[in-house]
């Protein structure tokens, strides 16, 4: 719980530091690089260069700030989600407890640094505490998930050697990928996703987060990845061309565990999952699983994408739903409409919704805001969607009220 005084001065200031909070986080990353180059290695360069990294960071800070200070516990209930989020990521890349010292400095620096003399001792010791109360609330659920997975974040990396590479679509590849040391499978769930990190040229070392395409049990890992073009100015995705350009079947990667809370349910009600683009590859993970440990479980896949020749998994996973009893599909394509450039329009109000169905959903942000909403609007309750984002970035109702 944040003091009393403390709550007093953050609810004053934070109309100030929200203003503000942007830049705050572009100042605490460029000092924190600068002292600390190391830390390059850890943090997603694309997201920093277009921003979404700060505006995600500012985005949790602000919002658990106003969650300490609500009057109510609604902000608390969808901070708890975003926490949740933020250290499953932490947790897949290795995160220590020791680095959110330094984390804490640079930013409370930042702030004093933009505001000026607007931040006084009573201010900076307000947002001090403001800092370690996330700080030690996200350090205590990522050490219960290193735990429970039995992970030492000091040796986090190990080489995976790919065992097969299978062209999936256009743009879109499938490493699979088994330990190099001959070590066991690790257990994961479906829906949950690795990091995989990469060198790159210039001896940097960049990693990503990709969602696992094919279910526990297989003896083996696989990760489907669409190699990301630049548009409008933006440059080539570098870890996702490099794995297209440069990985080969028997050479290695280094992945991170299993993380991810966005998974599938122990229930048997009715399974909904919704994708479009390359965010196919959990529901593949997921429709995988149910067809061998759940084969009678009613299941609807509705996929959207730009063309039949750019949908990866298609093959696999209408086989699958051929094969299940219970099972349909439902798919829409950009050359149905106007637009050639994005996935086709899945229409909501095709999608069935029996009682007790969950919805999955996973692709573009506002894809999933459109699916989301309009499911709502016909009746499933918000508790049973769940979702999956890829990078920086919430859905409207959890942004705490105003990522990583």
């Amino acid at each position: 719980m944040l003091s009393q005084a403390s709550v007093a001065m953050v609810r004053a200031t934070l109309p100030v530091v929200r203003a503000h909070a942007v830049e705050i986080t572009g100042e605490f990353y460029s000092s924190m690089f600068s002292a600390h180059p190391d830390l390059l290695d850890l943090f997603n360069q694309g997201n920093q260069a277009d921003g979404r990294q700060k505006l995600a960071l500012a985005s949790a800070v602000v919002g658990f700030a106003e969650c300490l200070t609500a009057d109510t516990g609604d902000e608390a209930a969808s901070f708890e989600r975003v926490a949740e989020r933020i250290a499953h990521k932490h947790v897949s890349l290795g995160v220590r407890a020791e680095q959110y010292p330094v984390v804490g400095h640079h930013l409370l620096t930042a702030v004093g640094t933009v505001l000026g003399a607007a931040v006084t001792p009573e201010v900076f010791a307000a947002w001090h505490e403001v800092y370690w109360l996330l700080a030690c609330r996200l350090i205590a659920a990522e050490a219960r998930l290193y735990q429970r997975g039995d992970l030492d974040p000091a040796d986090h990396w190990r080489r995976w050697r790919v065992a097969k590479r299978l062209d999936e679509a256009v743009d879109v590849v499938s490493f699979t990928l088994v330990p190099d040391d001959g070590a066991a499978v690790p257990h994961f769930v479906p829906g949950q996703y690795v990091s995989v990190m990469v060198g790159l040229p210039g001896g940097r070392r960049q990693p990503r987060q990709y969602s696992l395409s094919h279910g526990p049990g297989r003896g083996s890992l696989r990760i489907t990845v669409r190699r990301v073009r630049g548009r409008e100015g933006a440059p080539d995705g570098a870890v996702s061309n490099h794995l297209h350009d440069h990985v080969t079947e028997d050479e290695c990667l280094l992945l991170g565990p299993p993380a991810g809370e966005t998974t599938l349910d122990t229930g048997d009600g009715p399974v909904l999952l919704v994708s479009a683009g390359i965010g196919i590859t959990p529901m593949a993970a997921i429709l995988d699983h149910l067809a061998r440990v759940q084969p009678t479980r009613r299941i609807v896949l509705a996929h959207a994408d730009r063309s039949p020749a750019h949908h990866a998994l298609r093959r696999e996973c209408a086989q699958t739903v051929t094969g299940l009893g219970e099972a349909g599909e439902l798919y829409w394509y950009e050359s149905d409409h106007d637009d050639r450039s994005r996935p086709g329009r899945m229409e909501v109000d095709a999608l069935p919704l029996r009682p007790g169905t969950t919805a999955y959903l996973c692709g573009p942000l506002p894809f999933m805001q459109g699916i989301r909403a309009g499911l709502i609007r016909r009746g499933l309750p918000a508790a049973r969607i769940r979702y999956e984002i890829f990078g920086p970035g919430m859905l409207e109702r959890d942004r705490p009220p105003a990522g990583t």
